[in-house]
């Protein structure tokens, strides 16, 4: 019945749900209100988002630091523009520990771009469906917006208010502009919540008209989308009748509404067992998990200003050194409709494209100049470089030889457990093996127990060789070492290979 919560990245829609079930509070008309954010024009906004981990008692001195260093996070938005549904631009910075990241991004309907101070090339990602490998569903985007505002707009309809809901009359300012807005300030906590679950799907029973309505929007918006993807090869799981739309709607409603009879007319029974088998969930969802949200809106019911407070309260565990997590967030917005034009980041030099395979940490450092602040940041905060492999000897998972007491590892695969990159050309004994890190080369021969690293000569402990089914093995430590590891043995015989 209640698998989790999800706290973080609050859609504006699901927020509004929860904030009444009357279509307009003090003259504010919430639907209105809706519409307008769910069908974004122009604007221009700035935002400010930061957490803040509430440490429980008695942890350590490392968790300490670890929540320490989330504190300090926060992401700022100085100049957010959106020139359409499909085009907008932020520039912003990240900060964290008294440092600040500076960062742009810029979208379109292909893809996204972004550039961090000190990159040598900026970042991108595709946003094309057809390069993705998913179906291009841009001809249907508008009827799937249009059913999503009214599966919320049905929701706000039947949704109880929460007590502490309040709409008032200010002057406010929004981007140093004085303006008269109206303030629609809520309050609800954990329990209180789950208090309005049973109340509003109630009403949905009730509203056999509505719900039917919804599911003949539903049948119109999603039988062309899931037709056209089965004709595409596509399995969607889906069985509605072929040119029988009252058919699929009257068994839509008909399975929905004894499914909702049957939860509703558990949910005590089973909410109070849920509550027993899993106690957690009491403080997740009780008075302590509290959303605080004040909207401004303007005239044209537009959100201009928004500032929310959330806390989730989470239940003592020795496994989680925080007794609450706090997100706030405050944004303005300003120039709705009005022609905005966004800021686009040059790409005449090329970009680094981070949706074609996966990228090693030497690939992503190299792309940042050495002193820049994201080199540093990923080398001694994150610490991309740092690897830490343990093998079983005695595991033929692992595929480790002992020869003449030296222990042999598969060459490809511990290269690559270290980033390396492995060349082979077809035919010669020569192997290349490229460090990730330096772009250094050890070249090895197999048969032989000469090799060299950036051009030195070394001789190996023992010879590489093929094994009998057809894998390549070298001496584990000796290309370990060449790639900044070192090996070491625990205790109960694992090698333990560690890069820092």
């Amino acid at each position: 019945m209640i698998k989790r919560m999800k706290w973080l990245a609050i859609p504006m829609a699901l927020l509004l749900v929860m904030l009444t079930g009357c279509q307009a509070v003090g003259g504010l008309d919430i639907n209105k209100a809706l519409a307008n954010s769910m069908n974004p024009s122009s604007s221009e906004s700035k935002q400010k988002i930061s957490i803040e981990l509430v440490p429980a008692a008695g942890i350590s001195a490392e968790d300490q630091k670890m929540i320490d260093l989330i504190n300090s996070l926060y992401l700022t938005i100085d100049s957010g523009k959106v020139q359409d549904k499909n085009t907008a631009s932020i520039k912003g910075s990240v900060g964290f520990q008294g440092k600040e990241l500076p960062y742009q991004l810029s979208m379109d309907k292909h893809g996204m771009v972004i550039q961090l101070e000190g990159a040598k090339q900026p970042l991108y990602i595709s946003l094309d469906d057809s390069e993705l490998g998913y179906p291009d569903m841009s001809q249907y985007e508008e009827n799937i917006q249009g059913f999503s505002q009214k599966v919320v707009q049905f929701a706000i309809n039947h949704a109880p208010n929460p007590t502490k809901l309040s709409v008032k009359q200010v002057q406010d300012k929004v981007n140093g502009e004085s303006l008269a807005l109206t303030n629609l300030h809520v309050e609800v906590n954990g329990e209180e919540l789950l208090a309005m679950v049973k109340p509003f799907l109630t009403e949905v029973v009730k509203d056999e008209a509505g719900l039917k309505e919804l599911i003949n929007a539903f049948y119109d918006t999603f039988y062309p989308v899931f037709t056209s993807m089965e004709e595409e090869g596509y399995d969607v799981g889906t069985d509605l009748p072929v040119g029988s739309k009252g058919a699929a709607v009257g068994a839509i409603h008909g399975e929905l509404i004894e499914s909702l009879n049957k939860f509703l007319n558990d949910y005590d029974a089973s909410l109070e067992e849920v509550l027993k088998e899993t106690p957690e969930l009491t403080t997740v969802l009780g008075k302590n998990s509290t959303l605080n949200l004040d909207l401004y809106l303007d005239g044209k019911q537009n959100i201009r200003k928004q500032n929310l407070d959330l806390a989730i309260a989470l239940p003592a565990d020795e496994y989680i050194p925080f007794s609450a997590i706090k997100l706030h967030t405050e944004s303005e917005i300003w120039n709705n409709g009005a022609e905005v034009s966004i800021d686009k980041i040059d790409t005449s030099a090329g970009v680094l494209d981070i949706t074609e395979g996966d990228f090693t940490p030497g690939q992503l450092l190299r792309n940042f100049e050495a002193d820049s602040l994201m080199y540093k940041t990923l080398m001694n905060d994150l610490k991309i470089t740092e690897k830490l492999i343990w093998l079983d000897p005695e595991d033929e998972y692992d595929g480790i030889i002992s020869k003449k007491n030296v222990s042999f590892a598969p060459l490809r695969y511990l290269s690559e457990q270290l980033d390396a990159e492995v060349k082979w050309t077809k035919g010669s004994k020569q192997i290349v093996i490229i460090d990730d890190l330096n772009g250094r080369e050890i070249v090895l021969t197999v048969g032989s127990d000469k090799a060299t690293i950036g051009g030195q000569s070394v001789t190996l402990p023992q010879p590489v060789f093929v094994h009998s089914d057809g894998t390549t093995y070298v001496p584990l430590r000796f290309i370990a070492e060449s790639l900044g590891a070192t090996v070491t043995k625990d205790a109960d015989g694992w090698i333990i290979i560690e890069r820092k």
